[in-house]
């Protein structure tokens, strides 16, 4: 059954909690608008509702931060345009709103396209946005030919400059996941990884030296060898 907005608003707040906004502010969230909701319980709220692409679009109104985490739950990735999809990066505030949408924007059709692109963008979060959504590529596509994610490197090698903490984890996470998928991105990977670190820059040292410490523990290695 279809759900209203001002239903799942109701929901939401019977569900909040005021002593996790403390807590979820220790990660780095603005908590303004948090209203103390678990990830657990947000997920069950989902996955009750279903997706429901016009309540997404209503639910990212609300000025409340777990009423747009749930509206990246329950979007339909078929149905975001790359206009709306903008526009939703242009709101984004925080690396969990970030992160979570892109889940979503890596199931759409022009993600390959316009990952390369929001991560050339300067607005923080729209440029993790890119890298992010190249992350979920790695982890969730898993048919695309290694040329598709190879594809990304050039633009992870040219970005790795940037100090910006939100920007530069997301930087290394897409290196690492990308280097993760198969023994062969796993050798280009370090290779990029050793080419970023000669740039010189604190980022991009330590976005070389924390890929390196993934990419080469033996556990990970002898996952990609039993994967082969």
């Amino acid at each position: 059954m279809s759900r209203s907005v001002e239903w799942v608003i109701d929901e939401l707040k019977e569900l909040s909690n005021p002593d996790l906004i403390a807590g979820i502010g220790r990660f780095g969230i603005p908590t303004e608008n948090v209203i103390g909701i678990s990830s657990r319980n947000l997920r069950k709220l989902a996955k009750v509702l279903g997706i429901n692409h016009d309540l997404a679009t209503a639910l990212w109104k609300s000025e409340i931060h777990e009423a747009k985490l749930l509206a990246t739950y329950v979007v339909d990735p078929q149905k975001l345009t790359i206009e709306q999809a903008e526009k939703w990066l242009s709101d984004i505030y925080s690396w969990d709103l970030c992160d979570s949408f892109c889940r979503a924007l890596a199931d759409t059709s022009y993600a390959y396209d316009y990952a390369p692109i929001w991560a050339s963008r300067k607005e923080e979060f729209v440029k993790r946005a890119g890298f992010a959504t190249m992350v979920n590529l790695a982890i969730h596509d898993k048919k695309a030919p290694d040329q598709k994610m190879e594809a990304f490197f050039p633009v992870i090698i040219r970005e790795a400059w940037d100090e910006r903490n939100f920007v530069k984890k997301g930087v290394n996470w897409a290196l690492r996941q990308i280097g993760k998928r198969n023994l062969s991105l796993h050798k280009k990977a370090i290779d990029v990884a050793l080419e970023i670190k000669n740039q010189g820059t604190s980022s991009a040292k330590w976005i070389a030296n924390d890929a390196l410490r993934e990419l080469t523990n033996l556990a990970v290695i002898g996952r990609l060898n039993k994967k082969s």
